[in-house]
C-alpha cells in the first residue's frame, strides 16, 4: 500500500490519493471545506494522555510509538475498519503537528507498513 504523511495545512495535491486526518483533534484555524479531508479516523490517534506526554520531544520518539502501538492494539476492531477504509492507496495520513518526523501520522504509517508486510 502506497501511504504517504504530509501536514493537513499543506496544499491538497492529486498524489495524495484519499487524504486521511489521524490527529484526534481537528487543525486549528482550518476550514472543512479547505482542508479536503476524505476521511478522519480519530479513533487510531494517540490518547490525549499519550499526546500530552509525548509533546513531539524526539528523546521520547522510541517509547512513544512503543506506547502508542499498545493503544492501537487495544481496540483491534476500530484499528481492522481504519486499515480496511483506508483502501489499496494511494493514502495521505495527514497531521497537524509543526514536528514533521516525530508525530502520530508517522508512527501510524510505520505501524501500517510493517503489519503489511
Amino acid at each position: 500500500m502506497d501511504i504517504r504523511v504530509k501536514r493537513v495545512y499543506e496544499a491538497p495535491s492529486p498524489e495524495d490519493g484519499m487524504r486521511v486526518l489521524v490527529d484526534r483533534l481537528w487543525p486549528r484555524g482550518l476550514a472543512r471545506e479547505k482542508a479536503r479531508i476524505d476521511l478522519w479516523l480519530k479513533e487510531l490517534a494517540p490518547s490525549t494522555e499519550l499526546r500530552k506526554w509525548f509533546n513531539h520531544e524526539p528523546g521520547k520518539w522510541e517509547e512513544f510509538k512503543r506506547r502508542y502501538l499498545q493503544e492501537l492494539q487495544q481496540q483491534p476492531a476500530a484499528l481492522a475498519q481504519g486499515i480496511e477504509a483506508l483502501g489499496p492507496g494511494p493514502v495521505t495520513l495527514l497531521f497537524a503537528a509543526k514536528e514533521t518526523r516525530f508525530n502520530d501520522a508517522v508512527a501510524l504509517r510505520e505501524f501500517i507498513v510493517a503489519r503489511d508486510r
